[in-house]
């Protein structure tokens, strides 16, 4: 019997990997006509392609796959967490330091939340990380408003529907009460928009303060508002699950390997 399976791997995967885009935007450039290979314009994600093709974005050969890298970062608040902002905002992005290759997001976190947000110059990671079936937990601390018992909380913790959507049942502790307001330990396994927000609303309360202390093993740790931290490799692929071959060559000299204080640097381009 003959395989005729194509040789090579989805071009989406190829753009992903070269850390030009997520797989998802990859298929949105490609839709838009932006992306060539062998000098002919493609419309369509479902091609193979290999090393051998010539592959350009935006009339740019794409560059050679960068080796997966991931970093932690504290964002503070009041940065908006997307590359460009239709309202003009401050991004995430221009506040990384400038010595940052171009890096993309694992999930969001909303402009008024601060704590962890995992970096990676590596779109094939991106995706496994925000993929469900990977089912991180995801660790908060949340300062809300209101006289907080534990009954209050029991619905959380069975599974909640707030304005027509149903939440995965989440661990909630209650830390303190302090004077009107109390803090909470929210761990949830899911990452849908303004979760905790909306669930605590839902049980009358109100989220004045919200910190992402954990994503999945990866921790916040030490690290200062606006600082950046590489996960050193071999964590990296112990907790992700790589084979040196598939992570690709080590890094080159270069990056941001210590805690890193927020710099103005230029956007990175999609």
């Amino acid at each position: 019997m003959t395989n005729d399976t194509p040789k090579g791997d989805r071009i989406a995967k190829v753009i992903a990997r070269a850390g030009r885009a997520s797989r998802r935007e990859a298929e949105r450039l490609i839709a838009e006509g932006r992306v060539s290979v062998g000098g002919r314009v493609i419309d369509s994600p479902a091609l193979n392609v290999t090393s051998a093709d010539r592959i350009a974005v935006d009339g740019k050969p794409l560059a050679a796959p960068e080796p997966a890298r991931l970093w932690l970062y504290h964002k503070p608040t009041g940065l908006v967490t997307t590359e460009r902002d239709e309202k003009g905002r401050a991004t995430i992005f221009d506040k990384l330091p400038p010595d940052m290759p171009r890096v993309m997001s694992v999930g969001r976190l909303d402009l008024n939340s601060e704590g962890l947000l995992l970096l990676t110059n590596d779109g094939a990671i991106k995706r496994r990380l925000e993929l469900p079936s990977t089912g991180w937990l995801r660790k908060y601390r949340v300062r809300v408003n209101g006289r907080v018992s534990d009954e209050m909380l029991e619905p959380l913790r069975r599974g909640i529907t707030a304005q027509g959507e149903t939440f995965q049942p989440m661990n909630v502790t209650l830390d303190r009460q302090q004077g009107a307001n109390a803090w909470l330990t929210v761990g949830l396994r899911e990452g849908r928009n303004r979760e905790v927000r909306r669930a605590m609303e839902e049980v009358g309360l109100s989220v004045n303060r919200l910190i992402r202390i954990s994503y999945g093993p990866f921790q916040l740790g030490q690290l200062k508002p606006g600082q950046v931290e590489e996960v050193r490799r071999r964590v990296m692929r112990d907790q992700l699950g790589l084979d040196a071959e598939a992570e690709g060559p080590a890094p080159r000299p270069g990056g941001a390997k210590r805690p890193s204080g927020p710099r103005a640097s230029r956007k990175r381009r999609s």
